[in-house]
């Protein structure tokens, strides 16, 4: 479910073969994104035209709204956090998270079969997501199209505005296929966008005869990106109406906002959907633990990012997949630790879990009684391997050997990973073979 800018590489100033959005990436992160809908809101209250809308979460809420449009010619999109909507489907057999209909009474019908509906798209994978509402909007008739994004980019140290002629097609294919189509214009966080640079930019993509207008308009994209301690605002397609060349509109929107920003951001943080994002991730938030789920099958309770980045290498390296991505941070206390392991083991795919702590700040004996506590509580069957250094590891060694419980020390790391995969191996063929998995674990000598 977070969302990464990649560099591929940095050539004379600008960006080759890279992409402004990266689907996924298994980083600690949780950085909020909105709804298409609050999208729009917080464009319009910066002074960026969007086509007219309204939000139902019922059918006939949307057939009023849409009323109220005054247009035969409307969309409604699914408001599901997912990229991919039009090309979706809808488990009741809907086809298309983005419908255009032609009447009132048309759009009563559609929204009726999307609202309450779990929507799949590429990015949600086989189980979907529950859309809740519908965004009904007018249509527009885009003449041209372009794409217009700012956000913080390593690269240049700072804030970026990414911007191109190429808009409303999949922008991670046009840096691929045409990178020179991609222009990258460096902001100083201090002195601001400036509208010369604005100008410079809207001139490079084709706008030039309404570089004044242009300019204004990603001033305001700058300006409200930092009032509102925004990661990426990217608007694609920004595009030309038809009818009127002297009109443009943001047609589609993204927004990701930095959540250590929340204690300034509290309103807009309220506006937070959690039934859009997994469960499992909600709950290690409550906790402050960092969890990212993934699709391996051995189970990851590190402290600190980079050695939880380093403990999925080693995973991969003995021939394992890591099931998931948890950072219990340095000052996780025993409850904490109880949560991650129930977080943890909810994943049906764990077979096995490895626990890689470097006691520093982080006691290793506090998780040790957490891993304890977690253990009897839930009953656990899974495997335990234990990895522990640093502060308080003797004391850490001496509460598991007491326990007698099924947890297995190991002071080498490499070895520890072998053991863990070793261990999610057997368990995954006892499954297959519809054995019971609460069996001795059988002698193991690392190879």
């Amino acid at each position: 479910m977070a969302s990464m800018f990649r560099t591929a590489v940095l050539v004379d100033g600008i960006l080759r073969k890279s992409a402004p959005r990266v689907l996924a990436a298994a980083v600690p992160s949780r950085n909020l994104n909105v709804q298409e809908h609050i999208s729009y809101t917080l464009l319009n209250s910066a002074d960026i035209p969007t086509p007219k809308f309204g939000v139902a979460t019922s059918g006939a809420e949307a057939r009023r709204i849409a009323d109220g449009l005054k247009t035969d010619n409307i969309v409604l999109k699914a408001q599901v956090l997912a990229g991919g909507r039009g090309k979706g489907a809808f488990k009741n057999g809907l086809k298309g998270g983005v419908r255009l209909v032609y009447s009132s009474e048309e759009a009563e019908q559609i929204s009726s079969k999307m609202i309450n509906q779990v929507l799949v798209t590429k990015q949600t994978g086989a189980a979907g997501r529950m859309c809740n509402k519908v965004m009904v909007a007018e249509r527009k008739f885009p003449r041209r199209e372009f794409y217009f994004a700012v956000m913080m980019e390593r690269a240049f140290n700072g804030p970026v505005l990414i911007a191109s002629s190429q808009g409303g097609v999949n922008i991670e294919e046009v840096a691929i296929e045409n990178p020179d189509a991609i222009l990258y214009e460096p902001i100083d966080i201090v002195e601001g966008l400036k509208p010369e640079q604005a100008r410079k930019i809207a001139e490079k993509v084709g706008l030039g005869n309404v570089a004044d207008q242009i300019s204004k308009t990603l001033i305001n994209m700058y300006d409200l990106f930092i009032k509102k301690d925004a990661t990426l605002i990217e608007i694609n397609p920004y595009a030309e109406d038809a009818f009127d060349t002297s009109k443009y509109f943001a047609l589609d929107a993204k927004f990701r906002f930095d959540d250590t920003a929340e204690f300034r951001q509290k309103e807009l943080f309220e506006l937070r959907d959690f039934s859009q994002e997994d469960p499992k991730e909600v709950a290690a938030a409550k906790f402050d633990l960092n969890y990212i789920a993934l699709d391996g099958r051995i189970g990851c309770l590190v402290n600190g990012a980079g050695l939880a980045m380093a403990t999925m290498d080693i995973i991969k390296l003995h021939g394992g997949d890591p099931a998931n991505f948890l950072d219990v941070g340095g000052g996780a206390t025993t409850e904490a630790i109880k949560e991650a392991f129930k977080i943890i083991t909810a994943d049906p795919k764990v077979h096995s879990i490895l626990v890689n702590i470097f006691g520093g700040i982080m006691r290793c004996d506090v998780i040790a009684e957490g891993i304890i506590a977690a253990t009897k509580e839930l009953n656990l069957k899974t495997p335990i391997v234990v990895r522990l250094l640093g502060t308080k590891v003797e004391e850490a060694k001496k509460i598991i050997k007491d326990s007698k419980l099924r947890i297995l020390p190991r002071d080498d790391l490499d070895e520890a990973a072998n053991l863990a995969v070793y261990l999610a191996d057997i368990v995954h063929l006892a499954r297959e073979a519809k054995l019971d998995v609460n069996f001795e674990i059988p002698e193991y000598h690392h190879e």
